[in-house]
């Protein structure tokens, strides 16, 4: 069995036993029962529309290809060398340049770029961006990453429980905010740990080692990545609830590192990454 499916597989064990576990505590036999159903009604929700959260979140859109024809060219070009089925195409409307996959199996991903990532990059590094995304799709880290993303968006979600507490005869609007916001400093440290508990941070090594073996081209890859970097700085996402559940997903960390948005990195510093490319090309070993 592939790790990441035994990964996903734990993953949602260990949710569905602590679901039924708080249920039969909380309820006795009646309880038991309600949290088996909850259980397998959660662990639909993460693993069939885990691979929709990330592109909600980035209000992303399917593209055809007479829209974006050296996009698509790209990936069917890499798809087919890499002997994968052709993804489907999403594009971001946000300046942030960056690039994720999402999908519970091959046949089923999704690849997405942001209009700053096509804005900013040439051909050469672009196909460097898609052969890493690819990899992860073929790995099925993207399996993983989903489901993660989908258990940190359900947890800091959480949060709107403010908007439901009884405040008395309260008429400041603030206060639900300001609840909100604790609620959050609480909630999300759990959504970073269950983030950091199911992605390897090496799991973007090996993506970018297989980008350069399957575009033979590591200095393409890496040129992609300091521009990634740069852009990040100067048009970073904005750190809202929704987009650091998924921010795992990217191809760079794409939030300022300050803050709550440090606890959701779990991706290895690009300064690294780039130097592991360079020393690829300069002693030319793919194999």
């Amino acid at each position: 069995m592939h790790r990441n499916t035994i990964r996903v597989t734990a993953l949602l064990a260990g949710i569905s036993g602590a679901v039924i576990l708080g249920g039969w505590l909380g309820g006795g036999t009646g309880g038991l029962q309600l949290g088996l159903v909850a259980a397998i009604a959660v662990n639909g929700l993460l693993y069939f529309f885990g691979d929709t959260m990330a592109l909600r979140a980035m209000h992303a859109r399917p593209i055809s290809e007479i829209e974006r024809p050296e996009l698509y060219r790209i990936v069917r070009e890499l798809a087919t060398a890499a002997r994968q089925p052709m993804p489907r195409i999403y594009l971001s409307p946000t300046a942030a340049p960056n690039a994720f996959a999402t999908g519970r199996s091959p046949r089923r991903a999704a690849i997405c770029c942001t209009t700053g990532l096509l804005r900013m990059l040439n051909e050469r590094e672009l196909r460097g961006v898609v052969a890493h995304e690819l990899a992860h799709i073929r790995e099925r880290d993207t399996l993983v990453c989903s489901v993660a993303a989908t258990l940190a968006t359900f947890i800091t979600s959480l949060t709107a429980l403010a908007l439901l507490l009884p405040l008395g005869d309260s008429e400041d609007e603030d206060v639900p905010s300001l609840l909100g916001g604790l609620l959050f400093l609480v909630l999300g440290p759990v959504a970073a740990l269950m983030i950091h508990l199911a992605v390897s941070r090496s799991r973007e090594y090996r993506a970018d080692l297989a980008a350069a073996r399957l575009t033979g081209d590591p200095l393409g890859l890496a040129g992609a990545l300091r521009k990634v970097e740069i852009g990040g700085r100067t048009h970073p996402l904005p750190a809202e609830r929704g987009l650091l559940a998924a921010g795992h997903l990217m191809i760079a960390h794409p939030f300022p590192n300050r803050g709550m948005s440090r606890l959701f990195s779990v991706h290895p510093p690009t300064t690294e990454r780039i130097r592991r490319l360079r020393a690829m090309a300069d002693g030319l070993d793919l194999g």
